[in-house]
């Protein structure tokens, strides 16, 4: 789900969610594993690391979908909106993916590391969330919390003058109806938005199940 302008500067970006019991602590301590390897791998560059790593944040929300599409048809009962909320995030993030290509074009190195990542990640997070799904959205809620943190970053790397604010790409202009002089700032702005709502989603959907309301 993308977000406008107005909802961009509601938006809380400090919210981290508590880890409540050792299922969150182990959803804490991956993400924060597989961050280590993306500050490595990319350092600041930070245009590169967001080709490579929304085609990694577009596989959560279709295994998601999919599979509570195939459960509510088990149990023969209503999905309570979690279907259409999580193919509306792979979506969003595909076009996120879609947005920087036009920033950074992927190295063979980046595309072999998207074809590896994507194999692996897709594979660990389907079962992950075939078996224990409130893990996996806490997973996908601290995700997008790093993401958020991130996306901060590379805006202040923008301010600083150390990475250029160079026009935004029509695709993003389109998509966010930006202003037709819209600028990459802009465009990370609304980006950075749009993984805080997911974030939220995320943590919120994890607390559902927690409850046994879903």
């Amino acid at each position: 789900m993308k977000i406008t302008q107005d909802q961009t500067r509601q938006t809380n970006l400090e919210i981290h969610h508590v880890p409540q019991d050792f299922r969150d602590r182990i959803a804490l301590k991956t993400v924060k594993f597989m961050r280590i390897f993306a500050d490595k791998f990319f350092a600041k560059r930070y245009g590169h690391r967001a080709v490579v790593l929304e085609t990694v944040a577009a596989v959560p929300g279709m295994v998601g979908g999919l599979l509570q599409h195939l459960k509510a048809i088990r149990h023969i009962r209503d999905d309570q909106g979690w279907i259409k909320e999580l193919l509306d995030e792979a979506d969003n993030e595909r076009m996120h993916l879609m947005t920087f290509i036009k920033i950074a074009e992927p190295t063979r190195a980046e595309r072999l590391l998207i074809v590896l990542g994507q194999a692996v990640f897709y594979n660990a997070y389907f079962w992950t969330y075939l078996l224990a799904p409130r893990v996996a959205h806490r997973i996908v809620g601290y995700l997008e919390e790093e993401a958020v943190f991130s996306y901060t970053e590379y805006l202040q790397e923008i301010d600083a003058g150390r990475v250029e604010n160079v026009p935004a790409p029509q695709i993003a202009i389109d998509y966010w109806s930006l202003r037709t002089d819209a600028r990459l700032r802009d465009v990370v702005l609304a980006v950075r938005a749009d993984e805080a709502l997911h974030r939220d989603t995320n943590h919120e959907f994890a607390n559902q199940l927690v409850a046994g309301m879903h």
